[in-house]
């Protein structure tokens, strides 16, 4: 998707990448509010999600060889956009979006002006658990059967009923209804549960984000949105990749606040989308 910024605005351009089992339409209305403030905004799909394909063995489950074939996506994809992209150059992405876009980073693939990063996939729950003792047990689950089976049954985790997947995502019924109206015109986006594989390579990806000196080698602004009750991704783990970030900034949320925080109760997502726009006005200024 490519949004040119509005006839004689300079603000910049943006590129959002959603989260695991997402697409972007879901989030147009973020889009808008950018858009308006004068950003051109560009987003697109992962592959193997939303209208770009499918890469396990049915239509619905999440999976992929390596996060390493997501980040060389996206390198080439920024390489693109960013030519012809007005400047200053600004990454956005949610949750596993976050993850692949923040190791692309880190690898020196791309070099935003800054970065703005909704509920990273920095670890996976159980959160106590530490992410080597999870990829063990992931790696043995995936190696005795198909890894692309899928890892549970339902939507976002196991057990869930279908009417329970918003308590994991927003407190906004009618924005989660929004997801749900997207999916039934376009039921191609529709994807359910991560596979085995998908889990393990999650955590081996997870696993290079921790090894010392990683993380700390981001020399570009960061902003990061999190929950403390995130019940998706670790909260741990994100407060600890941002003490590593040598320009990192964080906002945090509380029990106000689930995992879709732009998508979230008009109060709590004033407060992100305010914040976003204060980061960018100082790391990211217009241009003349």
């Amino acid at each position: 998707m490519d949004w040119p910024a509005p006839a004689g605005a300079r603000r910049g351009s943006l590129l959002f990448m959603p989260g695991r089992a997402d697409a972007y339409e879901k989030w147009l209305e973020a889009f808008g509010q950018w858009h308006a403030e004068g950003w051109s905004v560009a987003a697109a799909d992962w592959r193997g999600q939303g209208f770009s394909g499918r890469l396990g063995r049915d239509a619905v489950t999440g999976h992929v060889d390596d996060f390493a074939t997501w980040v060389a996506d996206y390198a080439a994809l920024w390489t693109d956009w960013s030519a012809g992209a007005a400047r200053p150059h600004v990454a956005v992405a949610h949750s596993m979006g976050g993850h692949v876009v923040l190791r692309a980073v880190a690898e020196g693939k791309v070099r935003p002006t800054a970065l703005v990063l909704s509920a990273p996939m920095l670890g996976l729950h159980p959160a106590w658990l530490p992410s080597r003792w999870l990829h063990l047990a992931a790696k043995t689950i995936a190696a005795f059967g198909d890894a692309r089976r899928p890892a549970w049954k339902g939507s976002e985790k196991p057990a869930l009923i279908p009417q329970a997947r918003s308590r994991l995502l927003t407190h906004d019924l009618s924005r989660y209804d929004d997801e749900d109206w997207w999916r039934r015109q376009r039921p191609a986006i529709t994807m359910g549960a991560a596979s085995w594989g998908w889990i393990e390579r999650a955590l081996a990806s997870i696993r290079l984000l921790e090894t010392p000196g990683f993380l700390e080698a981001v020399d570009v602004p960061v902003l990061v949105l999190a929950t403390s009750v995130d019940r998706l991704v670790s909260w741990p783990a994100i407060r600890r990749a941002v003490a590593r970030l040598p320009k990192a900034e964080i906002v945090v949320f509380g029990q106000e606040c689930r995992h879709e925080i732009l998508r979230e109760v008009d109060p709590v997502r004033d407060r992100a989308m305010n914040a976003i726009r204060e980061f960018l006005d100082r790391v990211a200024p217009a241009r003349d």
